[in-house]
């Protein structure tokens, strides 16, 4: 499975070069023309292609939402995952949130708790900034409006004079073998980096984002990495395989 799914990043790559006939791509990676088209039949319902004739091309990013439209989606599966992701929580933990709206509604739970809080999710600051027993750290940094959220050269370097038990972190999309994708450089640098300061890295996905690659940018996920997610286990067991913890929530 795992030289499968090395071949289908090299597949891409190739086709991003130009390379998407059936034939070239079987001569190239040494093996058949069946394989390939079962290839990018795999690669085409995770949507990273657009199956044409004889072939393929990359598929077209997808349009980022914006946080308002994300968080009326999915709202029982993120409540669920929210509350899964609560129990990881010692108290007296240093948390990392990111941003994101799956991440916020975990966020909203935590009033009540002894934390300190480290976050970039611009609307968790008004949640939290008078909350008893809450020492709230906000990353400064560059605004991306669209998520309500900082990034940037100044989020990073006020980050790295901070280490936290763990991170609570969305993605656009979540894939075995890669990691989570974004948008923006910007925002899988910050996501890279919050995972170095962090102890555990848990990934709140819903079953939406399982397996999704529409978006460019990637951050890995190290083995040992925590994914909290309400999708039923075939949708999670190939997380489990490449070495994640699961948490299925609800």
């Amino acid at each position: 499975m795992r030289r499968r799914r090395a071949r289908h990043d090299e597949i891409l790559a190739a086709i991003a070069d130009g390379e998407a006939d059936v034939d070239a791509l079987a001569a190239r990676f040494g093996v058949s023309a069946s394989t390939i088209r079962r290839d990018l039949e795999a690669l085409s319902a995770r949507r990273a292609i657009a199956r044409t004739y004889g072939g393929a091309i990359l598929a077209s990013t997808a349009q980022e939402t914006t946080l308002r439209a994300r968080t009326a989606q999915h709202r029982a599966a993120k409540a669920a995952i929210a509350r899964a992701a609560l129990d990881l929580i010692s108290d007296g933990d240093t948390v990392i949130l990111d941003g994101g709206s799956t991440v916020e509604a975990l966020g909203r739970l935590l009033q009540g708790q002894r934390l300190r809080v480290v976050t970039s999710n611009l609307p968790l600051v008004p949640l939290l900034a008078d909350a008893p027993g809450i020492e709230l750290v906000v990353l400064g940094g560059a605004l991306r409006s669209i998520s309500m959220s900082t990034v940037g050269p100044l989020a990073e370097e006020a980050l790295r004079h901070i280490t936290a038990d763990r991170v609570f972190m969305s993605a656009d999309g979540v894939v075995p073998g890669r990691g989570l994708c974004e948008a923006t450089l910007e925002q899988v640098s910050l996501k890279s980096l919050m995972m170095r300061q962090s102890r555990e890295a848990v990934v709140l996905a819903d079953g939406s984002k399982l397996d999704r690659a529409g978006q460019p940018f990637w951050a890995p996920l190290a083995p040992g990495a925590v994914l909290v997610t309400e999708a039923p286990a075939p949708a999670w067991a190939p997380f489990a395989a490449e070495g994640l913890r699961v948490v299925q929530a609800g």
